[in-house]
C-alpha cells in the first residue's frame, strides 16, 4: 500500500455523548442513564456532575490546532440539558478546540423534554442544526416501543423548532416496529413530508441483545414486519422523499438540497474525529478508542488521566472501514482516490470481489466512483460487504 487513508489527518469535529433519557426505550442499546420524567438538567445532581466530568474530559484532551467545524451532541436525549450547561459544554469546546465561522452544531432532541426557553438557548449557544426523534406519528407505535412523547408533542415541538428558526431541522423516524403496518408507514412518511424539515433519516429497526425488544422478540419473528414488508417500507420510503424533493444521500439518510449533515459526513468519509463522554467512540491519530459505557467506569477513566490505550488501526482494517462506510453514500468511492491510498492492485481486486454484484445490477461505476445504486444495492448492502470482508480481510 502506498499510504494510509485517513489517519494522518487532523479532526476538525467532535460528538459528545449526552447519557440521559427519562426512560429506555425498547429497542435502545446505547449508554445512557435513566432519570425519570421530571428530573432535567436545572434539577439533577447527577445531570449536573456529568457535565462537570465531560467538561474535564475535553479540558485534558489534546488539540491540534485546527478549529472545529462540527459538533454533534447525541445521546441519550441531549435536550435534558439546561441551556446553561449546553452553553458551558461548547465553552469548553471554544476554549479549548477553537470553533470555527459558520460551524455546524448539531444537537438530538426528543419531543415534550423542552419548551421555549429551552430551545431558544439552545440556539443561542450556537445550535444551528436539531435533530428531533419522532420516530413515528401513531400513538400505539410509540407507546409499544417505549417512547415517553405522544403524537401531540410531536406536533408542539415541531412548533417551537420554527419558533426560534433554527435553520437546519432534521426528523427521525423508525420502520419495521412491531405491529407497524405498511399504511402506518405511509401515513407516517406523509406527515413526515408535510412538515417540512431539511433534512429526514430512516432507520430500520434492529434487535439488538439486552434490549427489551431483544427479550421480547427473535428477528422473524411475529409481531415484527416480515422481511418482504420491511423491503417494501425502504422503498416505499424512497419513493415518497424523493418524491418530495429529497435526494436520498446516504442509505439511510434523506436530504433538500444543500442540507445534507456535515457531522455524519465525517464518520461515512472516514475522516478523524473526537469524541466525549460515555461510551463515546472517537478516531483520531490512527486510533479508534470507545469510553467506558458505565458512569462510574467513565469517571474513573476521566479521573485517570483518560488515556487512550489501543494501537493505530492497521491498513487493512482502514480499507476494510473505507468501504464500509463510504459505499453507505449514494455517491460512493473515488477509485483513483482509493488507489492512491491503497494501490492499483487493491483497487483491482475489490472490483473482482464485486463483479457478481455488477451483473446483479446492485454495484457500478460511474464517473469513477463506486457505488451502489439505489434501492436494491443499498437494500442488500449487508451482502456486498460481507463479501468484501470475506475475500479482503
Amino acid at each position: 500500500m502506498s499510504k494510509k487513508f485517513s489517519i494522518s489527518g487532523i479532526a476538525s469535529s467532535a460528538y459528545v455523548h449526552i447519557p440521559f433519557c427519562r426512560r429506555r426505550c425498547f429497542y435502545c442499546d446505547f449508554p445512557v442513564s435513566v432519570v425519570g420524567d421530571r428530573l432535567r438538567g436545572e434539577t439533577s445532581g447527577t445531570i449536573s456532575q456529568y457535565v462537570e466530568v465531560l467538561c474535564q474530559e475535553i479540558a485534558m484532551t489534546p488539540a491540534f490546532g485546527q478549529p472545529l467545524k462540527t459538533i454533534f451532541f447525541g445521546g441519550g436525549t441531549p435536550s435534558l440539558l439546561s441551556t446553561e450547561q449546553l452553553q458551558r459544554i461548547v465553552g469548553e469546546l471554544q476554549k479549548h478546540f477553537g470553533i470555527a465561522s459558520g460551524a455546524e452544531i448539531s444537537m438530538e432532541i426528543d419531543p415534550a423534554t423542552f419548551d421555549l426557553a429551552h430551545i431558544a438557548g439552545y440556539r443561542s449557544a450556537g445550535v444551528n442544526r436539531v435533530s428531533l426523534g419522532v420516530q413515528a406519528f401513531q400513538l400505539e407505535l410509540l407507546q409499544r416501543a417505549g417512547r415517553s412523547h405522544s403524537v401531540e408533542d410531536i406536533f408542539a415541538a415541531v412548533e417551537l423548532i420554527h419558533q426560534v428558526e433554527i435553520p437546519e431541522f432534521s426528523l427521525d423516524l423508525i420502520s419495521g416496529l412491531p405491529h407497524q403496518s405498511l399504511e402506518q408507514w405511509q401515513d407516517s412518511l406523509l406527515k413526515a413530508v408535510a412538515i417540512l424539515p431539511t433534512h429526514i433519516s430512516i432507520y430500520d429497526l434492529t434487535i439488538e441483545p439486552g434490549t427489551a425488544f431483544g427479550r421480547y422478540y427473535k428477528p422473524g419473528d411475529t409481531p415484527l414486519p416480515t422481511d418482504e414488508a420491511t423491503v417494501k417500507m425502504y422503498q416505499m420510503a424512497q419513493q415518497v422523499l424523493t418524491s418530495a424533493g429529497y435526494e436520498h444521500y446516504e442509505i439511510s439518510n434523506y436530504a433538500q438540497p444543500g442540507h445534507q449533515c456535515r457531522h455524519n459526513r465525517v464518520y461515512w468519509e472516514n475522516r478523524p474525529y473526537y469524541g466525549f463522554g460515555m461510551g463515546a467512540a472517537s478516531y483520531v491519530e490512527g486510533k479508534r478508542f470507545t469510553r467506558p459505557r458505565k458512569t462510574k467506569e467513565y469517571y474513573q477513566w476521566v479521573q485517570a488521566g483518560g488515556v487512550i490505550d489501543c494501537d493505530v488501526t492497521p491498513p487493512k482494517e482502514v480499507l476494510l472501514e473505507t468501504l464500509m462506510l463510504g459505499l453507505r453514500l449514494a455517491e460512493g468511492l473515488s477509485l483513483t482516490v482509493l488507489a492512491e491510498a491503497f494501490g492499483e492492485e487493491k483497487v483491482e481486486e475489490i472490483c473482482r470481489c464485486l463483479q457478481v454484484y455488477f451483473e446483479k445490477g446492485w454495484v457500478e461505476i460511474v464517473g469513477g466512483r463506486l457505488r451502489l445504486i439505489d434501492p436494491q444495492g443499498f437494500l442488500f448492502s449487508n451482502v456486498v460487504l460481507a463479501e468484501l470482508f470475506e475475500k479482503l480481510g
